[in-house]
């Protein structure tokens, strides 16, 4: 190693990736979510405004007074950690990095200018070295990604969706991009889920690490395999009444659910496109400038079209069945909406109407849903 910024890495050998693009690793749907945000009415506007007033110095400050900076004198496994992410993907100044006291286990990306890192207390307990190396390298993903800056706008209007509730059509302005927000937020998660992978190169340590979040730390009483198997049984499970649950259930969160991130992450881990970067294949950032948008939403497209056709949603199977011509579109709506067949099924349930996106997709990367992020009601 040339660049004195990355000393003292661990020793254990990993494959780098010098001059990596983050579009290596960017989910289609992260890409595609993120372009309909900047093209979402009034973003531009509010994007700008903020860019210039959101209090970047004060959030620094704050940190700086009351957390504990990572370095080689405090926390300096994760100091480690850091560095060795940044020096795998090849980011060239490290960000810093605080522990914040909260038992939550959390960790997120923030900043305007340049990009912080904050791990909470609840996480740095719960997580074995290796769970939290992909953590670490989860967030620096996100660096990466230029995903910081939308984080830190989509905090500063959910805060401000409260504060200007009570004044007419202002919320609705407001939460309309904070609800574009979250829907590429859940998106840039499966990203940096992959950008965790290249780093920790240890698929059962991310699989793990997001096993804890869900059920603690009783690794003893959990299982890898039914963990994922929980994954497959949400997707296909029930009829359109649950799919529409399902979509109200995710539409408040900033993250996708926690067996849905695991499964989405192996089934990456398995595809050809994984192996090529670890061969060594991927995309370089200083061709980033020549990539073409239609080509990304080519590739977007292409792969919505796989979800629909390989999905074991009821509500995407159906829309496969549309999209194919498939007849008796009618029999076959009120079947799924009943979970019967012919006559026998009932009526859908009163005033559950499919909306938003159909992808489940998963602050930071890593935490419970907060109490005001309980389910959607099906009513």
């Amino acid at each position: 190693m040339t660049d004195s910024s990355h000393e003292n890495v661990p020793s254990r050998q990993r494959m780098r990736f010098p001059g990596i693009s983050s579009r290596a690793y960017e989910h289609p749907a992260d890409r595609s979510a993120l372009v309909a945000l900047r093209k979402l009415s009034g973003f531009d506007t509010v994007f700008k405004a903020l860019s210039g007033l959101l209090p970047e110095r004060s959030l620094r400050l704050l940190f700086l007074s009351d957390s504990v900076r990572v370095s080689d004198a405090q926390f300096a496994h994760l100091n480690d950690m850091l560095r060795d992410a940044c020096y795998i993907l090849d980011l060239k100044k490290v960000p810093p990095m605080y522990v914040t006291q909260d038992p939550k286990p959390n960790a997120m990306c923030i900043g305007i200018d340049e990009p912080i890192i904050v791990v909470t207390t609840g996480l740095v307990e719960l997580l074995d070295e290796e769970e939290m190396r992909a953590v670490v390298g989860h967030e620096v993903g996100h660096a990466l990604s230029g995903h910081a800056v939308y984080r830190t706008i989509l905090l500063f209007l959910t805060g401000l969706a409260v504060k200007v509730a009570w004044i007419p059509l202002g919320n609705v302005a407001i939460m309309a991009i904070v609800t574009a927000l979250r829907e590429w937020f859940r998106k840039s998660e499966l990203s940096a889920d992959r950008a965790g992978l290249l780093v920790g190169q240890d698929l059962q340590a991310s699989t793990r690490g997001l096993m804890k979040i869900a059920g603690g730390n009783h690794l003893h009483e959990m299982n890898v395999d039914a963990f994922l198997a929980q994954a497959d049984e949400y997707e296909k499970g029930g009829d359109l009444r649950d799919s529409v649950l399902k979509i109200l259930n995710v539409l408040p969160r900033s993250h996708p659910f926690t067996t849905v991130r695991a499964a989405e992450l192996k089934k990456w881990s398995e595809t050809r496109d994984y192996q090529r970067v670890m061969d060594g294949h991927y995309p370089r950032r200083d061709e980033d400038k020549d990539t073409s948008v239609t080509d990304s939403f080519r590739e977007s497209a292409s792969h919505y079209a796989d979800t629909v056709r390989t999905s074991k949603d009821p509500l995407m199977k159906l829309v496969g069945d549309i999209a194919g011509g498939a007849g008796d579109l009618g029999g076959k709506l009120r079947d799924r909406f009943t979970g019967g067949s012919g006559a026998a099924g009932g009526s859908a349930g009163k005033g559950d109407a499919p909306a938003g996106d159909a992808t489940g997709g998963s602050e930071g990367t890593w935490r419970r849903p907060d109490p005001e992020e309980g389910p959607g009601t099906g009513s």
